[in-house]
Protein backbone atom coordinates (compact mmCIF):
# COMPACT_ATOMS: atom_id res chain seq x y z
CA UNK A 1 0.00 0.00 0.00
CA UNK A 2 1.40 3.48 -0.77
CA UNK A 3 -0.46 6.56 -0.82
CA UNK A 4 0.66 9.12 -3.65
CA UNK A 5 0.02 12.45 -2.91
CA UNK A 6 1.11 15.35 -5.66
CA UNK A 7 0.62 19.53 -5.37
CA UNK A 8 -1.12 20.49 -8.59
CA UNK A 9 -3.48 23.31 -8.54
CA UNK A 10 -3.61 24.06 -11.80
CA UNK A 11 -5.18 21.00 -13.71
CA UNK A 12 -8.86 20.26 -13.16
CA UNK A 13 -8.09 16.67 -13.33
CA UNK A 14 -5.29 14.22 -11.92
CA UNK A 15 -4.35 10.50 -12.43
CA UNK A 16 -1.43 8.83 -11.16
CA UNK A 17 -0.49 6.32 -13.57
CA UNK A 18 1.53 2.93 -12.72
CA UNK A 19 3.74 0.01 -14.22
CA UNK A 20 2.86 -3.14 -13.95
CA UNK A 21 5.00 -6.42 -15.21
CA UNK A 22 7.37 -3.86 -16.83
CA UNK A 23 4.45 -2.03 -18.59
CA UNK A 24 4.49 1.24 -18.02
CA UNK A 25 0.82 2.86 -17.59
CA UNK A 26 -0.69 -0.17 -17.59
CA UNK A 27 -3.10 0.99 -14.67
CA UNK A 28 -4.48 4.25 -13.90
CA UNK A 29 -6.69 5.73 -10.81
CA UNK A 30 -8.12 9.32 -10.21
CA UNK A 31 -6.78 10.91 -7.37
CA UNK A 32 -8.98 12.83 -5.37
CA UNK A 33 -8.34 17.12 -4.68
CA UNK A 34 -7.09 17.48 -0.96
CA UNK A 35 -6.59 20.76 0.07
CA UNK A 36 -4.48 23.77 -0.82
CA UNK A 37 -4.33 22.15 -4.53
CA UNK A 38 -3.12 18.84 -3.65
CA UNK A 39 -4.11 15.29 -4.48
CA UNK A 40 -4.13 11.89 -2.75
CA UNK A 41 -4.59 8.25 -4.36
CA UNK A 42 -3.87 5.32 -1.98
CA UNK A 43 -2.91 2.01 -4.30
CA UNK A 44 -2.55 -1.04 -2.58
CA UNK A 45 -0.40 -3.10 -4.79
CA UNK A 46 2.02 0.11 -5.15
CA UNK A 47 5.50 -0.17 -2.73
CA UNK A 48 9.02 0.26 -3.41
CA UNK A 49 10.00 -0.64 -6.89
CA UNK A 50 6.78 0.38 -8.39
CA UNK A 51 7.01 2.82 -11.20
CA UNK A 52 4.88 5.69 -11.60
CA UNK A 53 4.01 9.15 -12.88
CA UNK A 54 0.80 11.62 -12.88
CA UNK A 55 -1.54 12.31 -15.81
CA UNK A 56 -2.64 15.89 -15.70
CA UNK A 57 -6.03 16.57 -17.37
CA UNK A 58 -5.46 13.60 -19.32
CA UNK A 59 -2.43 14.40 -20.81
CA UNK A 60 0.63 12.15 -20.74
CA UNK A 61 2.33 10.93 -18.13
CA UNK A 62 5.07 13.38 -16.14
CA UNK A 63 7.76 12.71 -13.56
CA UNK A 64 6.29 13.44 -10.00
CA UNK A 65 7.96 16.83 -9.09
CA UNK A 66 9.48 15.17 -5.85
CA UNK A 67 10.32 11.59 -7.33
CA UNK A 68 13.16 9.93 -5.24
CA UNK A 69 13.88 8.26 -8.35
CA UNK A 70 14.45 8.41 -11.79
CA UNK A 71 16.04 5.40 -13.21
CA UNK A 72 14.90 5.92 -17.37
CA UNK A 73 16.01 9.69 -16.84
CA UNK A 74 13.68 13.08 -16.44
CA UNK A 75 11.08 12.36 -19.02
CA UNK A 76 10.24 8.62 -18.00
CA UNK A 77 8.42 7.29 -14.98
CA UNK A 78 9.01 7.83 -11.31
CA UNK A 79 10.12 5.13 -8.95
CA UNK A 80 9.24 4.51 -5.18
CA UNK A 81 11.85 3.89 -3.02
CA UNK A 82 11.78 2.73 0.76
CA UNK A 83 14.55 4.72 2.14
CA UNK A 84 14.79 2.70 5.46
CA UNK A 85 16.14 -0.10 3.65
CA UNK A 86 19.74 0.93 3.27
CA UNK A 87 21.81 -0.41 6.34
CA UNK A 88 23.44 2.73 7.43
CA UNK A 89 27.13 2.17 9.22
CA UNK A 90 27.68 6.01 10.38
CA UNK A 91 25.91 5.41 13.86
CA UNK A 92 29.13 6.95 14.64
CA UNK A 93 29.46 9.71 12.49
CA UNK A 94 29.58 13.13 14.79
CA UNK A 95 29.50 15.49 11.59
CA UNK A 96 32.28 18.16 10.93
CA UNK A 97 32.22 21.92 11.89
CA UNK A 98 32.85 23.88 8.79
CA UNK A 99 35.57 25.98 10.31
CA UNK A 100 38.97 24.89 9.86
CA UNK A 101 38.11 22.28 7.44
CA UNK A 102 39.15 21.41 3.85
CA UNK A 103 36.90 20.62 1.05
CA UNK A 104 37.49 18.46 -2.17
CA UNK A 105 35.13 19.53 -5.02
CA UNK A 106 33.95 16.20 -6.67
CA UNK A 107 32.33 15.98 -9.99
CA UNK A 108 30.94 12.37 -9.89
CA UNK A 109 30.67 11.82 -13.67
CA UNK A 110 34.68 12.30 -13.83
CA UNK A 111 36.21 11.61 -11.19
CA UNK A 112 36.68 8.04 -11.37
CA UNK A 113 36.46 5.83 -14.50
CA UNK A 114 33.31 4.48 -13.63
CA UNK A 115 31.45 7.96 -13.46
CA UNK A 116 29.64 6.64 -10.92
CA UNK A 117 29.02 6.94 -6.60
CA UNK A 118 30.60 3.27 -6.46
CA UNK A 119 33.56 4.34 -8.43
CA UNK A 120 34.52 7.59 -6.54
CA UNK A 121 34.18 5.22 -3.53
CA UNK A 122 37.18 3.54 -5.01
CA UNK A 123 39.26 6.93 -4.39
CA UNK A 124 38.16 8.13 -1.11
CA UNK A 125 41.89 6.55 0.38
CA UNK A 126 43.59 8.86 -1.68
CA UNK A 127 41.54 11.82 -0.17
CA UNK A 128 41.58 10.46 2.94
CA UNK A 129 45.68 10.38 2.68
CA UNK A 130 45.91 13.74 1.15
CA UNK A 131 44.26 15.50 4.49
CA UNK A 132 40.74 16.96 3.50
CA UNK A 133 38.00 17.24 5.96
CA UNK A 134 34.99 16.63 3.28
CA UNK A 135 34.07 16.30 -0.47
CA UNK A 136 31.81 18.44 -1.92
CA UNK A 137 29.56 16.70 -5.05
CA UNK A 138 29.03 18.96 -8.14
CA UNK A 139 24.81 18.52 -8.08
CA UNK A 140 23.64 14.89 -8.28
CA UNK A 141 20.29 15.53 -8.57
CA UNK A 142 18.38 14.13 -12.48
CA UNK A 143 19.64 15.99 -14.73
CA UNK A 144 19.10 15.26 -18.81
CA UNK A 145 21.15 12.43 -20.51
CA UNK A 146 24.27 10.59 -18.86
CA UNK A 147 26.57 13.11 -18.54
CA UNK A 148 26.89 16.51 -17.38
CA UNK A 149 27.93 19.24 -14.63
CA UNK A 150 24.50 19.03 -12.94
CA UNK A 151 23.90 22.74 -12.98
CA UNK A 152 20.40 21.82 -15.29
CA UNK A 153 18.78 19.15 -12.69
CA UNK A 154 15.03 19.14 -13.12
CA UNK A 155 14.00 16.24 -11.20
CA UNK A 156 15.42 18.18 -7.54
CA UNK A 157 15.04 14.92 -4.94
CA UNK A 158 16.50 12.22 -7.21
CA UNK A 159 20.13 11.22 -7.55
CA UNK A 160 20.63 11.27 -10.64
CA UNK A 161 20.26 7.34 -12.65
CA UNK A 162 23.54 7.22 -14.32
CA UNK A 163 25.71 7.82 -11.00
CA UNK A 164 23.89 4.80 -9.35
CA UNK A 165 20.66 6.57 -8.17
CA UNK A 166 19.61 6.30 -4.15
CA UNK A 167 21.07 3.62 -3.16
CA UNK A 168 24.73 4.57 -4.78
CA UNK A 169 24.57 7.63 -2.84
CA UNK A 170 24.06 6.19 0.22
CA UNK A 171 26.96 4.17 -0.62
CA UNK A 172 29.05 7.02 -1.45
CA UNK A 173 27.69 9.09 1.88
CA UNK A 174 28.72 5.75 4.06
CA UNK A 175 31.85 5.16 2.52
CA UNK A 176 32.74 8.77 3.15
CA UNK A 177 31.64 8.61 6.85
CA UNK A 178 33.67 5.59 7.52
CA UNK A 179 36.89 7.40 6.21
CA UNK A 180 36.18 10.33 7.80
CA UNK A 181 35.08 12.72 5.29
CA UNK A 182 32.51 14.43 5.30
CA UNK A 183 29.68 15.15 2.40
CA UNK A 184 28.47 18.69 0.62
CA UNK A 185 26.23 18.69 -1.63
CA UNK A 186 25.95 21.69 -4.33
CA UNK A 187 22.16 22.32 -5.08
CA UNK A 188 20.58 24.66 -7.53
CA UNK A 189 17.50 26.47 -6.23
CA UNK A 190 17.56 29.87 -8.30
CA UNK A 191 16.37 27.43 -11.97
CA UNK A 192 15.78 24.70 -13.44
CA UNK A 193 17.24 23.03 -16.52
CA UNK A 194 14.94 23.18 -20.05
CA UNK A 195 14.46 19.22 -21.04
CA UNK A 196 12.42 17.62 -18.77
CA UNK A 197 10.88 20.62 -16.42
CA UNK A 198 7.19 19.59 -16.16
CA UNK A 199 6.67 21.75 -13.35
CA UNK A 200 4.75 24.46 -14.83
CA UNK A 201 1.77 22.07 -16.06
CA UNK A 202 1.42 21.01 -11.94
CA UNK A 203 1.43 24.80 -10.51
CA UNK A 204 2.79 28.06 -10.44
CA UNK A 205 6.81 26.94 -9.57
CA UNK A 206 7.97 30.22 -11.60
CA UNK A 207 6.04 33.45 -11.93
CA UNK A 208 7.38 36.29 -14.67
CA UNK A 209 7.11 38.63 -11.11
CA UNK A 210 10.97 38.24 -11.84
CA UNK A 211 13.14 37.79 -14.70
CA UNK A 212 16.82 35.55 -14.23
CA UNK A 213 19.40 34.67 -16.77
CA UNK A 214 17.04 31.48 -17.20
CA UNK A 215 13.48 33.31 -17.90
CA UNK A 216 10.80 33.47 -15.34
CA UNK A 217 12.21 33.09 -11.74
CA UNK A 218 11.09 30.33 -9.38
CA UNK A 219 8.18 31.77 -7.50
CA UNK A 220 9.38 32.18 -3.80
CA UNK A 221 6.97 35.30 -3.28
CA UNK A 222 4.20 35.60 -5.64
CA UNK A 223 0.99 33.89 -5.74
CA UNK A 224 0.97 30.20 -4.58
CA UNK A 225 4.60 30.79 -3.13
CA UNK A 226 3.91 29.06 -0.13
CA UNK A 227 4.19 25.70 -1.46
CA UNK A 228 7.26 25.96 -4.06
CA UNK A 229 8.85 27.77 -0.76
CA UNK A 230 8.25 24.44 0.98
CA UNK A 231 9.41 22.67 -2.07
CA UNK A 232 12.75 23.74 -2.04
CA UNK A 233 12.86 23.64 1.70
CA UNK A 234 11.99 20.09 1.82
CA UNK A 235 14.35 19.66 -0.87
CA UNK A 236 17.46 20.50 1.51
CA UNK A 237 16.09 18.77 4.27
CA UNK A 238 15.89 15.89 2.29
CA UNK A 239 19.34 15.69 1.27
CA UNK A 240 21.04 16.59 5.13
CA UNK A 241 18.42 14.29 6.59
CA UNK A 242 17.84 10.76 4.40
CA UNK A 243 21.02 10.78 2.64
CA UNK A 244 23.42 11.87 5.79
CA UNK A 245 24.62 14.89 3.53
CA UNK A 246 26.68 17.23 5.94
CA UNK A 247 26.27 20.20 4.53
CA UNK A 248 24.80 22.06 1.00
CA UNK A 249 26.52 25.06 -0.88
CA UNK A 250 23.70 26.76 -2.82
CA UNK A 251 24.48 28.02 -6.47
CA UNK A 252 24.24 31.46 -7.39
CA UNK A 253 22.00 33.14 -4.21
CA UNK A 254 22.37 36.37 -6.15
CA UNK A 255 19.95 34.77 -8.61
CA UNK A 256 17.45 33.43 -6.01
CA UNK A 257 14.75 36.44 -6.21
CA UNK A 258 12.57 36.57 -3.07
CA UNK A 259 11.11 40.15 -1.54
CA UNK A 260 8.87 38.10 1.28
CA UNK A 261 9.80 39.39 4.52
CA UNK A 262 11.45 36.72 5.11
CA UNK A 263 13.71 35.60 2.47
CA UNK A 264 13.72 32.00 1.42
CA UNK A 265 17.26 31.42 2.60
CA UNK A 266 16.56 32.83 6.17
CA UNK A 267 13.60 30.65 6.32
CA UNK A 268 15.84 27.35 4.72
CA UNK A 269 18.60 28.65 7.72
CA UNK A 270 16.32 28.27 10.58
CA UNK A 271 15.18 24.72 9.24
CA UNK A 272 18.66 23.54 8.71
CA UNK A 273 19.24 24.59 12.27
CA UNK A 274 16.48 22.64 13.63
CA UNK A 275 17.01 19.91 11.32
CA UNK A 276 21.05 19.81 13.66
CA UNK A 277 19.32 19.56 16.88
CA UNK A 278 17.17 16.82 16.21
CA UNK A 279 20.11 14.34 14.36
CA UNK A 280 22.83 15.74 17.01
CA UNK A 281 24.95 16.86 13.90
CA UNK A 282 26.22 20.21 12.80
CA UNK A 283 24.96 20.87 9.42
CA UNK A 284 25.85 23.67 7.18
CA UNK A 285 24.91 26.03 4.48
CA UNK A 286 27.17 27.67 1.97
CA UNK A 287 26.31 30.41 -0.39
CA UNK A 288 27.57 31.06 -3.79
CA UNK A 289 27.31 34.65 -4.42
CA UNK A 290 29.34 37.38 -6.32
CA UNK A 291 27.14 40.22 -4.68
CA UNK A 292 29.92 40.67 -1.71
CA UNK A 293 26.96 40.95 0.96
CA UNK A 294 27.99 40.00 4.33
CA UNK A 295 23.54 39.96 4.92
CA UNK A 296 23.81 36.11 3.48
CA UNK A 297 26.04 35.09 6.30
CA UNK A 298 25.24 37.24 9.46
CA UNK A 299 23.39 35.84 12.00
CA UNK A 300 19.63 35.73 11.41
CA UNK A 301 19.01 38.04 14.72
CA UNK A 302 21.21 40.72 13.22
CA UNK A 303 19.18 41.21 9.89
CA UNK A 304 20.61 38.60 8.12
CA UNK A 305 19.88 35.28 6.41
CA UNK A 306 21.95 33.30 8.78
CA UNK A 307 24.11 30.85 5.93
CA UNK A 308 27.05 29.52 7.42
CA UNK A 309 29.61 30.69 4.91
CA UNK A 310 29.70 32.80 1.39
CA UNK A 311 32.31 31.58 -1.61
CA UNK A 312 34.50 34.44 -1.81
CA UNK A 313 35.79 33.91 -5.80
CA UNK A 314 37.38 37.45 -5.69
CA UNK A 315 39.88 35.72 -3.70
CA UNK A 316 40.74 32.96 -6.47
CA UNK A 317 40.77 36.01 -9.30
CA UNK A 318 43.24 37.99 -7.28
CA UNK A 319 45.35 34.92 -7.00
CA UNK A 320 44.74 34.05 -10.43
CA UNK A 321 45.44 37.27 -12.08
CA UNK A 322 48.96 37.69 -9.98
CA UNK A 323 49.81 34.43 -11.36
CA UNK A 324 49.29 34.36 -14.51
CA UNK A 325 49.26 37.67 -15.68
CA UNK A 326 45.69 36.64 -17.55
CA UNK A 327 43.61 40.30 -17.05
CA UNK A 328 40.40 39.66 -19.85
CA UNK A 329 37.31 39.38 -18.93
CA UNK A 330 36.60 40.01 -15.34
CA UNK A 331 40.05 39.50 -14.00
CA UNK A 332 40.46 43.01 -15.54
CA UNK A 333 40.13 44.52 -12.20
CA UNK A 334 42.81 42.47 -10.64
CA UNK A 335 46.53 41.16 -11.59
CA UNK A 336 48.18 43.60 -8.64
CA UNK A 337 50.24 42.18 -5.39
CA UNK A 338 47.96 45.67 -3.60
CA UNK A 339 44.88 43.61 -4.74
CA UNK A 340 46.06 40.13 -3.67
CA UNK A 341 47.49 41.15 -0.34
CA UNK A 342 43.88 42.66 0.38
CA UNK A 343 42.44 38.67 -0.88
CA UNK A 344 44.64 37.65 1.49
CA UNK A 345 43.38 39.58 4.10
CA UNK A 346 39.52 39.35 3.70
CA UNK A 347 38.76 37.52 1.44
CA UNK A 348 36.68 40.30 -0.71
CA UNK A 349 38.47 42.86 -2.45
CA UNK A 350 35.73 44.86 -3.39
CA UNK A 351 34.17 46.20 -0.42
CA UNK A 352 31.96 49.40 -1.43
CA UNK A 353 35.28 50.19 -3.60
CA UNK A 354 34.94 50.93 -7.19
CA UNK A 355 35.29 47.84 -9.97
CA UNK A 356 36.73 49.12 -13.25
CA UNK A 357 35.42 45.83 -14.56
CA UNK A 358 31.67 46.76 -13.46
CA UNK A 359 32.50 50.42 -13.55
CA UNK A 360 30.52 51.03 -10.83
CA UNK A 361 30.75 50.68 -6.71
CA UNK A 362 30.46 46.71 -5.48
CA UNK A 363 30.02 45.00 -2.37
CA UNK A 364 30.04 45.97 1.00
CA UNK A 365 32.89 45.91 3.78
CA UNK A 366 33.24 42.01 5.66
CA UNK A 367 33.01 44.31 8.63
CA UNK A 368 32.23 41.64 12.02
CA UNK A 369 32.91 38.47 9.91
CA UNK A 370 35.80 35.75 10.47
CA UNK A 371 37.47 33.52 8.07
CA UNK A 372 35.50 30.53 8.51
CA UNK A 373 32.69 32.72 7.17
CA UNK A 374 34.43 32.15 3.28
CA UNK A 375 35.21 29.48 1.22
CA UNK A 376 37.98 30.17 -1.09
CA UNK A 377 39.99 27.92 -3.85
CA UNK A 378 42.78 28.50 -6.13
CA UNK A 379 40.55 26.54 -9.11
CA UNK A 380 37.35 25.36 -9.22
CA UNK A 381 34.57 23.59 -11.80
CA UNK A 382 33.40 27.66 -12.77
CA UNK A 383 36.86 29.02 -13.13
CA UNK A 384 38.44 26.40 -15.24
CA UNK A 385 35.14 24.88 -16.98
CA UNK A 386 34.10 28.78 -18.27
CA UNK A 387 37.42 28.69 -20.38
CA UNK A 388 36.91 28.03 -23.78
CA UNK A 389 38.89 25.15 -23.84
CA UNK A 390 38.64 24.50 -19.88
CA UNK A 391 42.74 24.83 -19.05
CA UNK A 392 43.57 24.04 -15.46
CA UNK A 393 46.28 26.53 -13.70
CA UNK A 394 48.36 23.81 -14.04
CA UNK A 395 48.26 24.84 -17.97
CA UNK A 396 48.49 28.80 -17.07
CA UNK A 397 51.73 28.75 -14.82
CA UNK A 398 54.62 27.28 -14.15
CA UNK A 399 55.37 24.46 -11.39
CA UNK A 400 57.01 26.72 -9.09
CA UNK A 401 53.85 28.95 -9.36
CA UNK A 402 51.16 26.09 -8.80
CA UNK A 403 53.10 25.38 -5.30
CA UNK A 404 53.00 29.44 -4.42
CA UNK A 405 48.95 28.58 -5.03
CA UNK A 406 48.79 26.12 -3.17
CA UNK A 407 50.63 27.86 -0.10
CA UNK A 408 48.75 30.89 -0.01
CA UNK A 409 45.42 28.98 -0.46
CA UNK A 410 46.21 26.43 2.99
CA UNK A 411 47.51 28.77 4.83
CA UNK A 412 44.64 31.40 5.02
CA UNK A 413 42.48 32.16 7.23
CA UNK A 414 39.25 31.05 5.35
CA UNK A 415 37.91 27.72 4.38
CA UNK A 416 39.96 26.30 1.28
CA UNK A 417 38.37 24.19 -1.55
CA UNK A 418 40.48 22.08 -3.73
CA UNK A 419 39.02 21.43 -7.13
CA UNK A 420 39.56 17.42 -8.43
CA UNK A 421 42.86 16.35 -9.21
CA UNK A 422 44.23 19.90 -8.72
CA UNK A 423 46.56 18.02 -5.85
CA UNK A 424 48.65 16.48 -8.27
CA UNK A 425 48.41 19.01 -11.33
CA UNK A 426 46.06 16.86 -13.38
CA UNK A 427 46.70 17.77 -16.92
CA UNK A 428 43.28 16.69 -18.01
CA UNK A 429 41.01 19.61 -19.10
CA UNK A 430 37.37 20.06 -17.30
CA UNK A 431 35.51 20.93 -20.18
CA UNK A 432 31.63 22.04 -20.39
CA UNK A 433 29.79 19.11 -21.24
CA UNK A 434 26.10 18.16 -21.80
CA UNK A 435 23.96 15.56 -23.32
CA UNK A 436 20.71 16.65 -24.43
CA UNK A 437 18.86 14.27 -26.30
CA UNK A 438 16.58 16.49 -28.23
CA UNK A 439 18.61 17.62 -31.07
CA UNK A 440 17.13 21.65 -31.41
CA UNK A 441 18.45 22.07 -27.92
CA UNK A 442 21.62 20.25 -28.34
CA UNK A 443 22.24 22.32 -31.06
CA UNK A 444 21.19 25.39 -29.61
CA UNK A 445 23.75 24.90 -26.73
CA UNK A 446 26.50 23.90 -28.78
CA UNK A 447 26.00 26.97 -30.92
CA UNK A 448 25.64 29.00 -27.94
CA UNK A 449 29.26 27.99 -26.45
CA UNK A 450 31.01 28.82 -29.54
CA UNK A 451 28.95 32.32 -29.76
CA UNK A 452 29.94 33.03 -26.10
CA UNK A 453 33.50 32.82 -26.73
CA UNK A 454 33.59 34.27 -30.04
CA UNK A 455 33.23 37.72 -28.13
CA UNK A 456 36.58 36.76 -26.40
CA UNK A 457 38.37 35.94 -29.82
CA UNK A 458 38.04 32.30 -29.86
CA UNK A 459 37.61 30.62 -33.50
CA UNK A 460 34.70 27.76 -33.28
CA UNK A 461 37.14 25.20 -34.04
CA UNK A 462 38.92 26.21 -30.52
CA UNK A 463 35.54 25.68 -28.32
CA UNK A 464 35.28 22.09 -27.60
CA UNK A 465 31.32 21.14 -28.94
CA UNK A 466 29.43 20.43 -25.42
CA UNK A 467 27.10 17.62 -27.08
CA UNK A 468 30.47 15.36 -28.20
CA UNK A 469 31.14 12.62 -25.89
CA UNK A 470 34.62 12.92 -26.16
CA UNK A 471 34.61 16.33 -24.29
CA UNK A 472 33.20 14.32 -21.46
CA UNK A 473 35.92 11.93 -21.90
CA UNK A 474 38.64 14.38 -21.66
CA UNK A 475 37.70 15.84 -18.59
CA UNK A 476 37.90 12.60 -16.88
CA UNK A 477 40.53 12.35 -14.34
CA UNK A 478 43.49 10.04 -15.34
CA UNK A 479 44.42 7.76 -12.07
CA UNK A 480 48.12 7.16 -13.27
CA UNK A 481 48.98 10.69 -12.95
CA UNK A 482 49.54 10.64 -9.24
CA UNK A 483 52.05 8.81 -9.17
CA UNK A 484 54.30 10.29 -12.02
CA UNK A 485 57.30 11.97 -10.79
CA UNK A 486 55.90 15.83 -11.47
CA UNK A 487 52.85 15.30 -10.24
CA UNK A 488 53.64 13.32 -7.16
CA UNK A 489 56.05 16.12 -6.23
CA UNK A 490 53.09 18.12 -6.19
CA UNK A 491 51.07 15.72 -4.46
CA UNK A 492 53.63 15.62 -1.59
CA UNK A 493 53.76 19.39 -1.60
CA UNK A 494 49.77 19.52 -0.93
CA UNK A 495 49.96 16.79 1.87
CA UNK A 496 52.68 18.70 3.50
CA UNK A 497 50.85 21.61 3.63
CA UNK A 498 47.48 20.74 5.20
CA UNK A 499 49.76 18.16 7.78
CA UNK A 500 51.12 21.86 8.87
CA UNK A 501 47.35 23.54 8.67
CA UNK A 502 46.47 20.53 11.48
CA UNK A 503 49.69 21.29 13.34
CA UNK A 504 49.76 25.06 13.63
CA UNK A 505 47.11 26.96 15.53
CA UNK A 506 47.56 29.89 13.71
CA UNK A 507 47.22 28.61 9.93
CA UNK A 508 43.18 27.90 11.22
CA UNK A 509 42.75 30.78 13.33
CA UNK A 510 39.87 32.84 11.57
CA UNK A 511 40.29 36.52 13.25
CA UNK A 512 41.04 38.24 10.29
CA UNK A 513 42.51 41.15 12.66
CA UNK A 514 45.55 39.04 13.13
CA UNK A 515 46.46 38.96 9.70
CA UNK A 516 49.72 41.23 8.40
CA UNK A 517 50.86 41.39 4.60
CA UNK A 518 53.36 43.60 2.92
CA UNK A 519 54.21 43.52 -0.52
CA UNK A 520 56.83 45.23 -3.10
CA UNK A 521 54.63 45.38 -6.45
CA UNK A 522 58.01 46.32 -8.39
CA UNK A 523 60.31 43.54 -6.90
CA UNK A 524 57.82 40.79 -6.71
CA UNK A 525 57.36 39.26 -3.23
CA UNK A 526 55.09 39.08 -0.77
CA UNK A 527 54.31 38.49 3.16
CA UNK A 528 51.82 36.97 4.48
CA UNK A 529 51.92 36.98 9.14
CA UNK A 530 49.99 34.91 10.35
CA UNK A 531 50.78 35.44 14.68
CA UNK A 532 54.04 33.51 14.46
CA UNK A 533 53.67 32.13 11.72
CA UNK A 534 54.62 33.76 8.57
CA UNK A 535 54.17 32.99 4.72
CA UNK A 536 56.79 34.35 2.07
CA UNK A 537 56.36 34.66 -1.71
CA UNK A 538 59.23 35.53 -4.49
CA UNK A 539 57.12 36.34 -7.93
CA UNK A 540 59.61 38.43 -9.33
CA UNK A 541 62.56 37.69 -11.36
CA UNK A 542 65.67 37.62 -9.47
CA UNK A 543 66.21 36.22 -6.21
CA UNK A 544 65.05 37.72 -2.81
CA UNK A 545 66.55 37.67 0.67
CA UNK A 546 63.92 37.62 3.08
CA UNK A 547 65.44 38.58 6.70
CA UNK A 548 64.13 35.43 8.72
CA UNK A 549 64.78 36.34 12.09
CA UNK A 550 67.52 33.44 13.54
CA UNK A 551 64.60 32.19 16.09
CA UNK A 552 62.74 31.27 12.64
CA UNK A 553 62.68 28.37 11.86
CA UNK A 554 61.54 26.54 8.19
CA UNK A 555 58.11 24.71 7.95
CA UNK A 556 57.98 23.76 4.95
CA UNK A 557 59.55 25.23 1.51
CA UNK A 558 58.53 24.93 -2.43
CA UNK A 559 61.61 24.82 -3.98
CA UNK A 560 65.22 22.97 -2.50
CA UNK A 561 67.35 25.63 -3.26
CA UNK A 562 65.49 27.85 -0.57
CA UNK A 563 68.43 28.24 2.09
CA UNK A 564 68.97 29.87 5.15
CA UNK A 565 72.08 32.69 4.96
CA UNK A 566 73.18 35.40 6.91
CA UNK A 567 71.04 37.56 5.84
CA UNK A 568 67.62 35.30 6.03
CA UNK A 569 65.93 32.82 3.85
CA UNK A 570 67.22 33.57 -0.39
CA UNK A 571 64.09 32.48 -2.49
CA UNK A 572 64.60 32.07 -6.01
CA UNK A 573 61.67 33.08 -8.33
CA UNK A 574 58.59 31.60 -7.90
CA UNK A 575 59.02 29.84 -4.72
CA UNK A 576 57.31 30.34 -1.25
CA UNK A 577 58.56 29.51 1.94
CA UNK A 578 56.82 29.22 5.23
CA UNK A 579 58.39 29.40 8.83
CA UNK A 580 57.34 30.02 12.41
CA UNK A 581 59.59 31.08 15.76
CA UNK A 582 60.46 28.81 17.61
CA UNK A 583 58.78 30.04 20.71
CA UNK A 584 55.16 28.77 18.66
CA UNK A 585 57.00 25.14 18.27
CA UNK A 586 58.04 25.03 21.91
CA UNK A 587 54.81 25.52 22.93
CA UNK A 588 53.48 22.56 21.42
CA UNK A 589 56.10 20.14 22.48
CA UNK A 590 55.28 21.24 26.20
Amino acid sequence: MHEFRVWAPSPQRVEVVLGERGAFGAHRAAMRPAAGGWWTCPVAEAGPGTDYAFSLDAGPPRPDPRSAHQPHGVHGPSRLVDEAVFAWTDSGWRGLPLAGSVLYECHIGTFSAEGTFDGAIEHLGHLADLGVDAIELLPVAEFSGRRGWGYDSVDLFAPHHAYGGPDGLNRLVDAAHARGLGVVLDVVYNHLGPAGNYLREFGPYFSPRHQTNWGDAVNLDGPGSDEVRRFVIDNALAWLRDYHIDGLRIDAVHAIVDDSAIHILEALAAEVAALAAQVHRPLFLIAESDLNDPRFVRSREAGGCGLDASWADEWHHALHAALTGDVSGYYEDFGSLALLAKALRQAWVYDGTYSPHRQRMHGRPPTGLTGSQFVVCAQNHDQIGNRAAGERAGALMSDGRLRVAAALLLTAPFVPLLFQGEEWGATTPWQYFTDHADPELGRAVSTGRRQEFAAFGSAPGDVPDPQQPATFERSRLDWAEPAKDRHADLLAWYRQLITLRRRHAALTDPRLDRIRTEYDEKAGWLIVRRGPVTVAVNLGIQTWTWPAGPSAALLAASDPRIERIQQGLSLPPDSVAIVAERAERAERAE
